[in-house]
């Protein structure tokens, strides 16, 4: 597996990492927990350093499985976790809170959920509109101090809200949805990085499933599937949004891959800074997803994928606005 550096930090990584989060949280029905432990362990066989959770996973749930499954080679992954939600009795969210001192009680949690001493890679999960972002860096920097978080990150986070956070302690990384069928962050967010010598970790690369042209119109997901709530995701818009994966598989053909393997080379061509974490629960999905990093796109390759996918019009907001009123601050 090739390596990777997240900006200037110096963090090496694999060049995909693992998100975690559909192992036990948001996409049912979920394999059973020895599993995913067993795939876990897979994926460091063979050389992916970098695994995505979160305490809102579950919650909770998602960093005591990688905390588990990663304990015994813990000295040769790079585990990143997230904090910044508050929760109820019944574990449900309740709304965001990165007050420092919910900051300091949240990293003991995860410490002691994944089975460490420090957290390499620490993101502000949601920015917190009601908390200034440079009291949310300075409680992060006090952690580092102390030993207990190794490297500062934020998610869905805007180029104001970036900037401000670094000019306290230094940024590592910047986590937010980004792929073929997802562009924003090009506009603001990957200039303001490279600028900023901050590394980008892509969430959902492989548009949640969509891109690897497993999902279509005819496709069912459960109440509990997150997806089943999201307006890119209505009937309508799977239908229409093919266009995207067609475009994939014809390229896909030519190269002797699959789709979501291009999805990937494509993202990792955008900058050699760029981590994507494509998340599975199948060791198959996982090597099919690993064989991405070794595919080369040329030049030709990249304008040719660019140039048809401008042409295409992706429907459906990628959140409901509720949601979508979190990103971006």
């Amino acid at each position: 597996m090739k390596k990777r550096t997240l900006g200037k930090s110096k963090l090496e990584v694999s060049a995909l990492g693992l998100g975690c989060m559909g192992m036990n949280f948001a996409f049912p029905p979920y394999p059973d927990k020895a599993a995913m432990i067993s795939l876990l362990r897979s994926a460091v066989d063979r050389g992916v350093t970098l695994f995505d959770t979160a305490e809102a996973y579950g919650p909770f749930t998602n960093e005591e499985l990688v905390g588990e499954a990663l304990a015994a080679c813990r000295d040769r992954v790079v585990i990143a976790t997230k904090f910044g939600f508050e929760f109820g009795a019944d574990g449900k969210q309740t709304g965001v809170n990165s007050r420092p001192e919910h900051i300091k009680e949240a990293v003991e949690g995860s410490l002691r959920r994944l089975k460490t001493d420090a957290i390499d890679l620490y993101y502000q999960h949601r920015v917190d509109p009601k908390v200034p972002i440079e009291e949310v860096a300075g409680a992060v920097k006090e952690l580092i101090a102390q030993g207990k978080v190794k490297h500062f990150g934020m998610s869905e986070a805007g180029v104001n809200t970036i900037r401000r956070a670094h000019a306290v302690v230094p940024l590592t990384a910047v986590q937010s949805e980004y792929s073929i069928w997802w562009r924003a962050p090009e506009a603001e967010v990957l200039p303001a990085l490279e600028e900023l010598g901050v590394g980008f970790v892509p969430f959902s690369p492989l548009g949640r499933g969509f891109l690897t042209g497993k999902i279509d119109e005819t496709t069912t997901f459960e109440s509990a599937d997150f997806r089943s709530g999201l307006p890119r995701f209505t009937e309508e818009n799977r239908k229409a949004n093919r266009a995207v994966v067609d475009l994939l598989h014809e390229i896909a053909a030519r190269k002797g891959a699959t789709p979501a393997q291009i999805a990937l080379a494509w993202l990792l061509a955008q900058k050699p800074w760029i981590v994507p974490i494509p998340g599975t629960t199948k060791l198959n999905r996982l090597e099919e997803n690993l064989g991405g990093a070794g595919l080369e796109l040329s030049a030709e390759d990249l304008r040719e994928i660019d140039g048809a996918a401008s042409k295409i019009a992706v429907q459906g907001a990628r959140y409901p606005e509720r949601l979508e009123r979190m990103t971006n601050l």
